[in-house]
């Protein structure tokens, strides 16, 4: 069974590379939300196997929809997205529940290789 994907990322443009790296790896990409309110709504709608998270967004930062949903589901699998020089914010997010980090630009190797690791 595909392991089912949640992207979040304010920028459609960064959603839709995501997706399409791991559409094209057999992921099933079940659902897109482009802030951390949007991001725990449809956690709890869809029930990911894994969730992709930016870190800088509008309404809920990426940092603070990881506190929510590992409040509702202490084993979510979360993924951390950020652009170079957020280091600290990174940190804070790994804290925070993240299981590793990608940064922007994505590589699809990085991607790939850091979903794989997540979900064992």
């Amino acid at each position: 069974m595909a392991i089912k994907v949640l992207i979040v990322d304010d920028a459609a443009f960064m959603r839709m590379m995501i997706k399409d790296i791991l559409s094209k790896n057999g992921y099933d990409v079940v659902g897109e939300a482009e802030n951390g309110l949007k991001a725990v709504e449809k956690y709890q709608e869809l029930k990911p196997d894994l969730t992709t998270m930016d870190i800088t967004m509008p309404e809920m930062d990426g940092i603070a929809a990881v506190k929510e949903i590992k409040k509702m589901d202490a084993g979510a699998i979360i993924i951390m997205c950020s652009a170079m020089g957020q280091q600290a914010m990174v940190i804070e997010a790994i804290q925070s529940g993240a299981r590793d980090f990608i940064v922007k630009p994505f590589q699809p190797d990085r991607v790939l290789e850091a979903v794989r690791k997540a979900v064992g």
